[in-house]
């Protein structure tokens, strides 16, 4: 994970290439059966990254279903299956933003009510407040969907 943040310090500090060149070495690292909650986040910050939005949608698509693969029953696998159950609904509102950006209003319209149905599992703090009101703000793109 802290390579995870430090690429993605990288990546708000505006080097997008030298953030994306080192979540391809982390993901390579982590493999496609590694931790679901490395692979979620990972993916989910490497969708930020793109330039292209297909490719945005191809790693949002990863970190969906990296966080859907987190089914374990040990302790710590529940602990890390709450901790992506709070992402979804983040995930959810990128997919739907990618959706909108390749012409694709139905789909997003989709995620935007998957996005708002995981809303519960989001705190009552700055990030939770934060993606209700890009739900929001989605939603009006969408013709107040």
């Amino acid at each position: 994970m802290t390579g995870i943040g430090q690429a993605t310090m990288l990546l708000h500090a505006g080097d997008r290439e030298e953030a994306r060149n080192r979540f391809h070495a982390l993901w390579a690292r982590i493999g496609e059966d590694g931790d679901p909650l490395h692979r979620c986040t990972l993916a989910h910050y490497m969708a930020d990254a793109q330039d292209d939005p297909d490719a945005e949608l191809a790693w949002d698509l990863r970190a969906l279903n990296a966080a859907r693969a987190s089914g374990d029953a040990r302790p710590a696998a529940r602990d890390a299956a709450a901790a992506l159950r709070a992402l979804y609904p983040s995930l959810h509102l990128n997919l739907a933003a990618d959706y909108l950006k390749l012409g694709r209003p139905d789909d997003a319209r989709v995620h935007l009510r998957w996005a708002r149905g995981a809303a519960g599992a989001l705190g009552d703090d700055g990030y939770g407040a934060g993606v209700r009101a890009s739900m929001e703000r989605l939603g009006r793109l969408l013709g107040g969907e």
